[in-house]
C-alpha cells in the first residue's frame, strides 16, 4: 500500500510475508547475492558512504523514526516496521534502515597498474576479511586481491566490519598464478609463521611495487603462495603470547608497509 507523508506519496510494506521482503531476505544467503548481483547495506553510516561512494542503490527499507535521516534516497524508500526491518537485518539489534544495493564488479584489468597491493588467500572469517579491507584503505593500498576459498565480500558482517572502505578500494577474485602474471614486476611479500629466511617487516623496502599476502589464522598461507614469494616476513613477538589475530597482524604490515 502505499502511505503519503509530508506531501509524498511513499510505498509501504507491514508484512513480513510480503513477497518484495522475501526476496530481500534471500540476499543474506550467498547464493542469491551472486545471482542477483545485489547485496545488503545495514545501518546508517554503511548506507551513506556506500551512496557517495557512488554505489546503485536500488531500495531502501526503513521505519518512519528515521525517514528524515536517510532523506538522500528519498526516490529509493519503502516505509516499513520493525518487524519487517528485522526479519530482513542480520544483525541482533534492528538497524536504522536496510538498503538493497548493486555490487560493483572490478575484474583484472582494472588493478593491474597498483604499485601496493593486498592479497588475501582462504580467509574464511567475515570479521577479519571486513577488518583487513579496512586497514588497506586507510593504508594505502591500492587494490585488494582475494584468492582461493575467501569469504564473499558481500556478507553482511564483511560489508560491516568494513565500515564504508568496501566501496573505496577495487576488490579483484583471481587465482594465485594469475595475480603473478599481472603483478609480474612487484615483490610478493608472504607473511609466514615459522620459516628459514624470514626477515624483519620493518627491513623491506615496501618503496617498491609490493603485494603482501595473508592467509588464513588457522592455516596460513598455501605452500604455493609462500613458494612463489620473494620475501618471507613475520612480526617479531616476546614469547608471552603465541600467535596474533589474523586482522591485527595484518594491519601492523600494513601500516609498516604505508612507512616504506
Amino acid at each position: 500500500m502505499a502511505k503519503r507523508l509530508a506531501g509524498r506519496q511513499m510505498l509501504e510494506i507491514t508484512s513480513v510475508n510480503n513477497e518484495k521482503i522475501k526476496e530481500t531476505v534471500k540476499l543474506q544467503q550467498k547464493k542469491h547475492r551472486t545471482e542477483t548481483g545485489l547485496f545488503l547495506l545495514e545501518g546508517y553510516k554503511p548506507v551513506f558512504e556506500a551512496y557517495n561512494s557512488g554505489v546503485e542503490i536500488k531500495t531502501l527499507y526503513v521505519t518512519e523514526k528515521y525517514l528524515e535521516k536517510f532523506k538522500f534516497l528519498e526516490d529509493k524508500t519503502v516505509l516499513v516496521n520493525d518487524a519487517v526491518l528485522k526479519k530482513i537485518s542480520t544483525t541482533d539489534s534492528v538497524p536504522e534502515a536496510v538498503a538493497v544495493a548493486v555490487q560493483k564488479d572490478y575484474c583484472a584489468e582494472d588493478i593491474k597498474a597498483e604499485k601496493r597491493v593486498l592479497l588475501i588467500e582462504n580467509v574464511k572469517d567475515a570479521g577479519n576479511l571486513g577488518t583487513l579491507i579496512r586497514s588497506a584503505c586507510a593504508f594505502g593500498i591500492g587494490a585488494v586481491v582475494l584468492c582461493g576459498e575467501t569469504v564473499d565480500i558481500y556478507n553482511p558482517k564483511v560489508v560491516r566490519s568494513t565500515v564504508g572502505c568496501l566501496f573505496k578500494i577495487p576488490i579483484v577474485k583471481m587465482q594465485l598464478q594469475k595475480a603473478r602474471e599481472i603483478f609480474k614486476e612487484s615483490k610478493f611479500v608472504a607473511t609466514v609463521v615459522n620459516h628459514g629466511d624470514i626477515v624483519n617487516p620493518e627491513s623491506i623496502d615496501f618503496s617498491s611495487p609490493f603485494v603482501i599476502m595473508l592467509g588464513s589464522e588457522a592455516d596460513g598461507l598455501s605452500d604455493e603462495a609462500v613458494e612463489c614469494a620473494d620475501i618471507k616476513t613475520t612480526i617479531p613477538m616476546t614469547n608471552k603470547a603465541e600467535s596474533l589475530n589474523l586482522s591485527s597482524a595484518g594491519s601492523i604490515v600494513l601500516y609498516i608497509s604505508s612507512r616504506g
